[in-house]
């Protein structure tokens, strides 16, 4: 016989009957035929996906009518997300509802995270750091993960890692400052004027808002790239207000017999302020290659005052001055900013101890540091000038005109 009227072949595998024994199925050419097209013209649409005279281009798999399926493919993708996510909703129908899935995969992936970070994170490598969260190399272990809560991040104060002495230099400095304004505004009227509280005013307001900001940024950069960029900006324009705030007291007692100098140098100042904060806000200002850049902005903006310190010397003359209004203590001051930004630029110690000074001690600490100590010599000095301006009297009309 050519052909057996049974067949063997492996396509046609017995099926059982009701007793569980096996049983032939009859072959039928008809069948065999039609099998031997379909599997012709898979193998010439698995073909089609491949460009003409181009090996190993795929064509775009995406159909041109979006909501046109297969259906076969469809079931299978239903029973695999049905069958590894258990969370996700019941589908009915033959289409895939991809919004509701995209959104129940969203809430499950948070819901991981949120449970990740409450059972507890460590510290880790510098190069485990996602890109927007590397800012030192030289800071090699001891830092955050990322951390998408709030909460998680503001329990993170509590705990040792690279960003413990940036946040409680600068919170502990601006409660100190809030204890000091609240003290210094809340004095009765007859010891301290209205203008006077007005021109101590806007320093504390320049070093609150510089010292909260901060504290703030270094408490939630680890938050997410965008909530660390927000915060970076916040803190930037924060260092320009407490230069703008300082520079009023000075300049008030300094030149307060000497009306247009000490117009002119408030509204230079306001100016410099206000070009510093546009910088500020400007996306790459902090990028950690750009920090060079930033030392150099805010040394600017806080050396300009060299220009009316020498004015004020050459007219109220230097020693008497020096030693009476306290001017030595303004220039503190402004040795404590430049060097502190200086060893900010150039990251010192860590540059030259690579992994010894990743917790204490490192460059960015060390210029909390010296900006609080600034900012507390400046409040003494202005103190000192605003005593000495209540002990020499009224102001001379002819000093109004010459200068």
């Amino acid at each position: 016989m050519s052909q057996s009227y049974y067949s063997d072949a492996e396509d046609s595998l017995p099926d059982t009957d009701n007793s569980g024994l096996r049983k032939r199925k009859i072959w039928d050419p008809e069948t065999e035929s039609i099998a031997s097209e379909i599997k012709d013209l898979l193998d010439d649409d698995v073909n089609s996906l491949v460009e003409e005279d181009c090996v190993g281009c795929p064509l775009p798999s995406t159909p041109e009518d979006e909501n046109v399926l297969d259906s076969e493919m469809s079931d299978v993708l239903k029973a695999a997300v049905l069958g590894t996510a258990t969370l996700l909703p019941k589908f009915s129908g033959d289409e895939l509802d991809i919004t509701t899935l995209a959104q129940n995969a969203a809430s499950q992936a948070e819901h991981v995270v949120r449970k990740m970070i409450a059972v507890g994170w460590s510290v880790c490598h510098f190069h485990h750091l996602p890109d927007w969260l590397q800012d030192n190399d030289f800071l090699q272990r001891g830092h955050r993960p990322p951390l998408p809560s709030f909460r998680a991040c503001f329990k993170s104060i509590f705990r040792i890692h690279t960003e413990t002495g940036n946040i409680w230099t600068h919170m502990l400095g601006c409660v100190a400052f809030i204890g000091i304004a609240i003290y210094f505004l809340m004095r009765p009227t007859l010891e301290i004027e209205l203008q006077e509280k007005i021109v101590f005013g806007s320093f504390f307001a320049g070093a609150i808002i510089c010292l909260g900001f901060s504290f703030m940024f270094h408490t939630v950069n680890c938050h997410s790239q965008f909530v660390g960029k927000l915060f970076s900006k916040l803190d930037y324009c924060g260092i320009a207000l407490l230069i703008m705030g300082s520079f009023v007291p000075w300049l008030y007692y300094g030149f307060y017999c000497h009306f247009k100098p000490k117009v002119i140098y408030l509204s230079v100042v306001c100016a410099l302020g206000i070009t510093s904060i546009m910088v500020s806000l400007w996306d790459k200002f902090s990028e950690s290659g750009w920090r060079p850049f930033r030392a150099a902005v805010f040394m600017t903006f806080g050396l300009s005052g060299i220009v009316p310190a020498i004015h004020f010397g050459v007219v109220e003359g230097w020693f008497t001055h020096v030693s009476q209004k306290s001017l030595g203590w303004l220039i503190l001051m402004g040795v404590l900013y430049i060097v502190g930004a200086m060893l900010y630029a150039l990251r010192v110690p860590e540059r030259w101890f690579p992994g010894k000074f990743d917790i204490w001690f490192h460059s960015h600490q060390i210029f909390h540091v010296f900006v609080l100590g600034g900012a507390l010599v400046h409040y003494h000095g202005i103190s000192e000038m605003a005593m000495h301006r209540v002990t020499i009297g009224q102001c001379e009309i002819t000093n109004q005109l010459v200068y």
